[in-house]
């Protein structure tokens, strides 16, 4: 074992710098990777980012005004109390879209727990902070005085605001009030949805109390030494404050379960990302491993020589690069846990954010230690394939290094066609086995940039063409409910609008499947003259009675297939129909079934359409529509934005763009040592191309060009796999997501175009160096060309 350590730092001295190619390789795909897994965290897991950078609340009381707030602050296991605030409950109204929200007294400094994150504006102001101006609309346009207003993200979403918007607030006591929106921030608390509990906003004391003079409330969040003790501490804080004085409880587990769809859904696909991305880097860390052995040969032949036996050349190998291994992915650890945070942008932000995350360590640690596996696993094969070279310096040069040339290439050479083509197509594509390999782990990285690509498509789709994904109707309008004479009058109301394409008559209600063993949404949409025209992906659309297309999640949730019939309760009277097709359905976890008006009165002639789905002119812009529409019925409409999920899906895009930055990293890595393996195996080669005539022009021309060839074949080939797998991938997370496959949208054609171009281009970039060192090789055949 000495002699094997001391040959071990004997030759990490002799080639220093080949050591350190491997260590920084080592270390920079660690980098890669650490990096790639903290934008996963930071993206998949959106709630845990802000309850984290806002020191968020695990407890939230509502409660009746005069309860004792300060009781809560001695109860054991409070670690910090956000508040109290006090509260009043309001509608606002933007656009012609109407939201509940409760207005939280706040002050000009946002508090320590429970801190709202500022997306979009500022925080509220006072007007003493405000500068020595008196202009009341420029201290309204920068948040300042008591007309001022902070929206949740989701608030404003769905009255279509945005800081500097004006909004009216009526309070209880029905007084409209005119208020500036200065921010729009980020809780970790329950978001608003339509039909759920009211949204967030927060003002000034003062503004509350012109809003609110009376009635109010009182809110406070309370942050727990463990989570494990919520329903402890609720029960606790109940008894503390009086049963009968809270109205509403809310915890860090109801928030966390809302938004646990965006984060299953981004988290599966970025699991893939990953766990692809480990499977590139270990094969690029194993090939430099790999090359640097098959580079020693002959000090190998010299060892056998001397009497090292097969397992101590094993040992020697294993030992000095599972070391090389182990400092390359400490240094690289290192760099991410220190500098991480200091990186600009986005990454830097998540590499920071991704610190304070659950499972940080545990990712850390396991990313690290299974790349050693693999890298292990690697070097372990490659110091085996070392153990059983020969001692015996002239045996490898007695074997032919290529294939004899083709008929093709000979004629290719007779008519003229320039040699260092010709050579370069031999040296890329020698033998069979030998060009599978290379093509095969340079095409990994360029398969996986084509599956992001197909995601970053998937997710464009979704915002410019959304009809194609289930959803035609950028806007929902709903009124009070008309008599049969107004509603004929107001659909021609809506269709007289300008930008509004098609006006669709629509009513929802639950419905419950066979068995009663769970809820589904049953909609009448469109009429049976002027249907909806919905995203049919399998059977055909709605063009008969009784028939309706379902989404994915309603098929899967009842066992049945297109063409089944289904029965379901609705309001206890049966209802039965004819599912003759599949539509894209992204709402309700695909558990809807859809069918016309028509069909739904027929089993109650008395229902009237609950809203009507609005249809716009391509390139309409839908907040101009909806302040049109709310301008021409006088506020008497409530106008909204149909949902998109790929609002929630908006971090997907950094991601993404990070993922294939890292994998263009794994592909350089691999690139660059198939470059120096190649120009290394066939130095013999090139010395006799050169002793029969070739210029060293030709000779950097034949290089150049059989790292092109590779890197156009494998792109070629990674190409046209990444789109039959991101294709899979795609649709396949949609069907298990409940929307349903066939969303998958392929990148366009000069997309795909660049990515092929772009790894040749770098392909010969990357060769140029080599190339011009071996044009300038002296003329000489030593012991090292023939090992």
């Amino acid at each position: 074992m000495r002699a094997t350590l001391r040959w071990a730092h004997a030759d990490f001295r002799a080639h220093r710098g080949e050591a350190l190619f491997v260590v920084l390789a080592s270390a920079g795909i660690i980098a890669s990777l650490l990096l790639a897994g903290a934008l996963f965290s930071y993206a998949a897991n959106p709630w845990q980012r802000v309850f984290n950078q806002s020191h968020g609340a695990h407890i939230w009381l509502h409660t009746r005004a005069g309860a004792d707030m300060a009781a809560l602050s001695r109860v054991e296991g409070v670690a910090a109390l956000s508040g109290p605030y006090r509260t009043a409950a309001t509608t606002v109204e933007s656009r012609g879209a109407r939201v509940g929200v409760t207005l939280r007294a706040a002050e000009t400094a946002p508090p320590e727990t429970g801190r709202p994150l500022v997306t979009a504006g500022s925080w509220l102001t006072g007007p003493d902070e405000s500068g020595s101006g008196t202009d009341a609309s420029a201290r309204a346009n920068t948040g300042t005085g008591t007309g001022a207003v902070v929206l949740e993200a989701s608030v404003a979403r769905a009255l279509w605001a945005e800081p500097g918007d004006t909004i009216r607030v009526t309070g209880p006591d029905g007084a409209p009030h005119a208020l500036r929106v200065s921010g729009i921030a980020e809780v970790a608390e329950p978001r608003y949805h339509p039909g759920g509990g009211p949204g967030i906003g927060w003002v000034l004391s003062g503004t509350l109390g012109e809003i609110a003079p009376t009635e109010t409330g009182q809110s406070v969040g309370l942050r727990l030494a463990d989570p494990d003790d919520t329903d402890f501490i609720v029960q606790r804080a109940v008894t503390v404050l009086g049963a009968d004085r809270v109205a509403q409880v809310t915890n860090w587990q109801q928030a966390r379960a809302e938004a646990g769809g965006d984060d299953r859904l981004l988290g599966q696909m970025f699991a893939v990302f990953g766990l692809g991305a480990l499977l590139a880097a270990a094969l690029a860390a194993a090939g430099a491993i790999g090359a640097r052995v098959r580079g020693q040969l002959r000090d190998i032949a010299v060892l056998k020589a001397i009497g090292f036996t097969p397992g101590q050349v094993t040992r020697g190998f294993l030992v000095q690069h599972l070391a090389f291994a182990l400092l390359g992915v400490a240094l690289g650890t290192a760099a991410i846990a220190l500098l991480g945070a200091r990186i600009p942008g986005r990454i830097g932000e998540a590499a920071a954010v991704w610190q304070d995350l659950p499972g940080h360590t545990a990712l850390m640690i396991g990313v690290s230690c299974g790349a050693v596996l693999l890298i292990a696993a690697a070097t372990g094969l490659s110091a085996w394939r070392a153990g059983r070279v020969p001692p015996v310096p002239v045996a490898r040069a007695a074997l032919p290094s290529a294939a004899p040339m083709t008929a093709l290439g000979r004629r290719a050479l007779g008519v003229r066609v320039p040699p260092a083509l010709v050579l370069g197509w031999r040296a890329a594509f020698p033998r069979r086995g030998r060009t599978l390999v290379p093509v095969a782990r340079l095409a990994l990285p360029l398969l996986l940039i084509t599956v992001a690509l197909v995601a970053w498509s998937t997710l464009d789709q979704f915002r410019s063409r959304p009809a194609q994904v289930g959803l035609p109707a950028a806007l929902t309008v709903r009124a009070a409910q008309p008599a049969a004479s107004a509603e004929a009058e107001l659909e021609r109301t809506l269709a007289a609008v300008p930008d509004v394409e098609a006006v669709h008559p629509g009513a929802e209600m639950a419905a419950l499947v066979p068995g009663q063993t769970g809820t589904i949404t049953l909609r009448g949409l469109g009429t049976a003259r002027d249907p909806y025209p919905s995203k049919v992906v399998e059977g055909r659309a709605v063009s008969g009675p009784d028939e309706a297309v379902a989404g994915q999640g309603l098929l899967d949730l009842l066992g049945v297939r297109v063409g089944a019939w289904v029965r379901m309760t609705v309001e206890g009277r049966p209802q039965i129909l004819h599912v003759v097709g599949r539509t894209i359905e992204p709402e309700s976890g695909g558990r809807v079934i859809t069918t016309t008006l028509d069909a739904l009165r027929e089993r109650d002639p008395e229902l009237r359409p609950d809203f009507h789905a609005l249809v716009l002119r391509a390139g309409a812009d839908p907040r101009a529509v909806g302040a049109a529409l709310a301008g021409t019925a006088s506020g008497t409409l409530e106008v909204r934005e149909t949902p998109n999920p790929v609002d929630r899906l908006e971090p997907a895009r950094a991601v993404i763009a990070a993922v294939i930055a890292v994998l263009a990293l794994i592909g350089l890595i691999e690139l660059l040592t198939l470059i120096s393996t190649g120009v290394r195996d066939r130095g013999r080669d090139l010395l006799a191309l050169k002793a029969i005539g070739l210029t060293p022009r030709q000779i950097g021309s034949m290089i150049v060009t059989a790292a092109g060839l590779t890197a156009l074949a494998s792109a070629v080939a990674g190409t046209a796999l990444g789109l039959l797998s991101g294709r899979w991938l795609v649709d396949t997370q949609g069907a298990s997501s409940g929307i349903g496959a066939g969303i998958a949208q392929l990148p366009a054609l000069p997309v795909l175009l660049t990515v092929i171009v772009g790894s040749v281009l770098g392909a010969v970039a990357a060769a140029a160096l080599p190339a011009a060192r071996a044009a300038r090789r002296r003329l000489a055949d030593s012991l090292s060309e023939t090992l």
